[in-house]
């Protein structure tokens, strides 16, 4: 598929042994050497018959050189001397002790020259007849047999006449010696020499310059590429990037992965190699780029494995801060308690975050890294949160991988560039066998919002899991996609680094992806992703997702991993007492001997609480505890959100900046007061923010409850 000089700028390239057919094998022997297989690499009978005819006429009229003894010359050209030519018949007794004969028979074709730069016949017979040695026709293999004798005058495309009545020559020559059948003979005879020089063949680039540079001692570097899936792709991408010309979006990368074999079956790193205007030779597979929302996926996966959720426990998309990283979802909107298969399927950004908190960020730098993610392995120590939606470097061949992965039950395997005769099926289990499944099914969705508008009723969407993903500054577009059979991986944007407005990964990657599964896989409607033996089904609650307690009314099917998944029951409500008129709550301490009722009010966490105060959402909380009671909760106490405890806060002295203080709270806080180095700076409601104008130097900032509990938290300021 692609050809490369070598470094002496030679087109030398190596003839296996099962390139040799058998009548190349022949009309070489019965032309160079008929006794090759019977003399130790000198023929003493052709020795002294060329002798005797060089001597008596006085000039040398024959050299008796054998094939072997070609072969020594070949390597270790010096002048023609007699006392070199007993160099060559004892280098020619050296290879015969340490080859076979058909190793050196092959060392002759690899080394023959042909004219210009063209050695060895696999060189010639690809450049002048454009196909393979064991593809010849006899009349080809006749002419190139003749012209390593006379490779100057000799030259194919420019002596073709001369060429022609030399081979006819030899092919009557054939028909004396009874090599072939007559009636082959006869056709070798008639067949035309149109022979011209051909271009090196140039296909598959990318992928070819990558394996010249990893496999730099391989003669011969046999790919898993399915050349025909490979052009047209090619024409796909080529087409696609042509419609997003106009709309400055330049560059498009594609990679197709074998799920059962980890085979790369296509590579296409740029829509065009030879478009320099536009950076094509810049190989898209493997150029580091922020991944977008494509590694939120892993998040989910790990976060089934370690029990934190299941698909349909309710995680909090509201305002939130994690240590001073204030993540925005890509709307800008907020859906409250939501389930974590619509967070996944909607690509929201705050439950990602979430999630990933509670289980550190380190755990997914370490999980990719051992998947080979290069940058990210790279850069662990400087990597947060952020990662979740992109705030680190990937691959298209990474993140192709970590895919394929999912489709493979959890099962990790690095992607086959080349074709290794002895494959390892064996992989590293990346994540369990259930969370594979309850994350593809997820994927699986249609109704999504990352489906392009203009192929939300279209027939022909194949039947896959997949997710798109838009780096900050929209200047990359990635979505990724799988089934049973393949994975698919695009990237879209521009090589420069350029970001368009319009460029997201839904509405620029996926139809692009769409389009390559289509004609990979016309089969893939088919049910592929099926429930494990290790996963169970539960009802939960449809508030929280957690399993039903006594109080809840509505409940749905989930799927969890038994011993993994939480066990703890629902508790959206909670159940206080209170006097007749529901005016005043008590605790066992200050209940009355009578005159109280148990009731059930809405029990939110207290971010959900503080978040559904902000928007005015109606809540059924229970009323203020009672007033004569001295007993203050331990637990609850006010978490301050507006800042993170133990950071230093760089401020801008020339722009009169100030800190907010927000909190969030139990049910029933009505105000709260702060409190800068113990001394009291203003009272407010929970949800109403206050701003304060800092000093420079250490602050201890505190937040109390009229229920009497506080919280605090250190923290630095400087001003630049």
């Amino acid at each position: 598929m692609h050809a490369f000089l070598t470094d002496d700028d030679k087109w030398r390239m190596r003839t296996d042994l099962s390139e040799i057919s058998e009548p190349l094998r022949k009309a070489i022997l019965f032309k160079e050497d008929k006794y090759f297989y019977q003399h130790v690499g000198v023929n003493p009978i052709a020795v002294f018959r060329a002798l005797f005819k060089n001597l008596t006429k006085q000039k040398r009229t024959s050299g008796a050189s054998t094939i072997t003894m070609q072969v020594a010359r070949l390597l270790y050209p010096v002048p023609r001397t007699y006392k070199n030519k007993g160099i060559e018949m004892f280098r020619a007794l050296q290879l015969e002790w340490h080859y076979s004969k058909d190793e050196i028979l092959q060392l002759y074709l690899n080394l023959i020259p042909y004219g210009s730069n063209i050695e060895g016949i696999k060189s010639a017979s690809v450049l002048y007849f454009d196909k393979s040695p064991e593809q010849l026709s006899l009349a080809e293999i006749a002419c190139l047999s003749i012209i390593p004798n006379r490779p100057t005058s000799l030259l194919l495309g420019k002596r073709n006449e001369l060429i022609l009545q030399e081979r006819n020559k030899w092919l009557n020559r054939y028909l004396k010696g009874n090599l072939f059948e007559a009636q082959i003979i006869e056709d070798a005879l008639k067949e035309p020499l149109d022979a011209y020089r051909h271009n090196a063949p140039k296909l598959l680039p990318h992928l070819a310059y990558r394996l010249k540079t990893d496999f730099s001692q391989k003669p011969i570097i046999r790919t898993n590429i399915n050349l025909l899936q490979q052009k047209t792709i090619e024409q796909i991408v080529r087409q696609y990037v042509a419609k997003l010309s106009g709309q400055q979006i330049q560059n498009a990368a594609v990679m197709v992965l074998d799920n059962e074999t980890m085979d790369v079956v296509a590579y296409i790193g740029s829509h065009d190699f030879t478009d320099g205007k536009n950076a094509g030779q810049v190989d898209g597979i493997r150029a580091v780029r922020s991944p977008g929302s494509t590694l939120k996926p892993m998040v989910y996966a790990m976060a089934f494995d370690k029990g934190i959720c299941t698909p349909k426990q309710h995680l909090p998309d509201i305002p939130f801060t994690f240590d001073g990283y204030n993540p925005v979802n890509f709307d800008g909107k907020y859906n409250g308690s939501i389930t974590a298969e619509y967070a996944l399927a909607q690509s929201l950004n705050i439950p990602a975050v979430g999630l990933l908190e509670k289980m550190k960020h380190e755990s997914l730098t370490t999980q990719l890294s051992k998947m080979g993610f290069r940058q990210i392995k790279k850069d662990a120590g400087k990597l947060g949160l952020s990662m979740a939606l992109g705030g680190c470097g990937v691959r298209l061949e990474e993140l192709v991988a970590m895919y394929a992965s999912f489709a493979n039950k959890g099962m990790y395997r690095a992607a086959n560039f080349i074709d290794y005769k002895n494959k390892s099926k064996n992989g590293e289990r990346v994540i369990t066998e259930a969370s594979a499944y309850m994350l593809s099914d997820i994927l699986l969705k249609v109704e999504r919002p990352d489906l392009p508008n203009n192929l939300a009723t279209h027939t022909s969407l194949p039947n896959i899991a997949w997710k798109t993903g838009t780096s900050y500054g929209r200047k990359d577009a990635w979505s990724v996609g799988y089934n049973s059979r393949y994975t698919i991986g695009v990237w879209v944007g521009n090589f420069s680094g350029q970001g368009v407005p319009h460029l997201t990964g839904s509405t620029i990657a996926a139809p692009l992806l769409f389009d390559v599964f289509n004609y990979m896989d016309r089969s893939s409607n088919s049910q592929w992703n099926v429930a494990p033996e290790t996963i169970d089904l539960r009802y939960v609650c449809s508030e929280t997702g957690l399993p039903q307690n006594t109080f809840c009314d509505h409940s749905s099917m989930d799927v969890f991993i038994p011993l993994i998944s939480a066990t703890q029951k629902c508790q959206h409500l909670s159940s206080h007492w209170v006097n007749m008129d529901t005016t005043e709550s008590y605790c066992s301490r200050c209940l009355p001997d009578s005159a109280y009722q148990s009731i059930l009010f809405d029990n939110p966490p207290a971010n959900l609480l503080a978040y559904a105060q902000h928007i005015n959402l109606p809540l059924n909380v229970p009323p203020p505890h009672a007033s004569n009671c001295g007993r203050v909760a331990s637990d609850d106490v006010p978490k301050i959100v507006s800042l993170s405890d133990g950071l230093q806060y760089l401020l801008d002295s020339q722009d009169d900046q100030q800190l907010m203080f927000k909190c969030e709270t139990a049910v029933g806080v009505e105000q709260v007061s702060w409190f800068v180095n113990d001394v009291f700076i203003a009272n407010g409601s929970p949800e109403d923010p206050i701003f304060y104008k800092p000093s420079k130097g250490s602050l201890k900032i505190s937040c109390a409850d009229d229920k009497g509990r506080h919280s605090d938290i250190k923290i630095r300021v400087a001003f630049f």
